[in-house]
């Protein structure tokens, strides 16, 4: 509710700052749902171009014997660090609602060290491969993971701003409710770029052979 002050420019204020901005922060949860729809948009154009491109004669497997994937541990565990990545930001999410701060504080900090974690380890993933001569322009099939990986580190990069922010409602003792509302987009947010993983990371080391019914089924051959 808002109430006239005479002493503020335009003559009104509000005596519950932490409304308005939960109030902020529903608008900006419709915002992120959207942001996902076109990311969504974004991630699929590629995959479909990566699945019809892969049809193409001069195509060559990732997971090949001597192919870049052909030992894909070092994708496991940069996955491994994305899983805790997004159980620790959902045990953040839930310890605020009851304001839990100990909790909340040490959940959100594992979340923020997990995603960091995994960019170094792609980070250190493409340096490997790069010594090892699979480069960006070796061949199409290289190109598409670096693509496709590079373009989700990014993303994660974005969420891990998101993350900062939060970080800094949480050190700063802001009330529980404008917490769990960072905490619930940085949630969304997340889990969503998990399952985008996820999703890439079964495309990636597929074999050709699934490459080859997946483009029959959406008619790419």
């Amino acid at each position: 509710m808002r109430t006239l002050d005479l002493g503020e420019p335009g003559g009104w204020s509000s005596p519950d700052p932490a409304g308005g901005l939960l109030w902020r922060f529903q608008a900006t949860k419709v915002a992120v749902r959207i942001l996902l729809a076109v990311v969504t948009s974004l991630f699929m154009l590629f995959v479909v171009t990566f699945i019809g491109r892969s049809q193409f004669s001069d195509w060559q497997s990732l997971t090949g014997p001597l192919g870049p994937l052909g030992n894909t541990s070092a994708l496991w565990v940069n996955t491994a660090f994305l899983v805790l990545a997004s159980i620790s930001i959902q045990v953040a999410r839930m310890a605020s609602r009851k304001h839990l701060r100990s909790t909340v504080a040490a959940a959100t900090v594992i979340a923020g060290m997990m995603a960091a974690a995994f960019i170094v380890g792609q980070a250190i993933l493409w340096g490997r491969l790069a010594e090892f001569g699979f480069t960006v322009s070796v061949n199409p099939a290289i190109s598409f993971f670096y693509l496709l990986t590079g373009l989700h580190a990014i993303h994660i990069a974005g969420g891990l701003i998101a993350w900062m922010r939060s970080m800094e409602r949480v050190w700063q003792r802001q009330a529980m409710p404008v917490v769990n509302a960072g905490l619930e987009l940085c949630a969304i947010y997340w889990h969503y770029l998990l399952f985008v993983w996820l999703v890439l990371f079964a495309l990636l080391t597929s074999k050709p052979e699934t490459y080859a019914a997946i483009a029959a089924l959406c008619g790419l051959r």
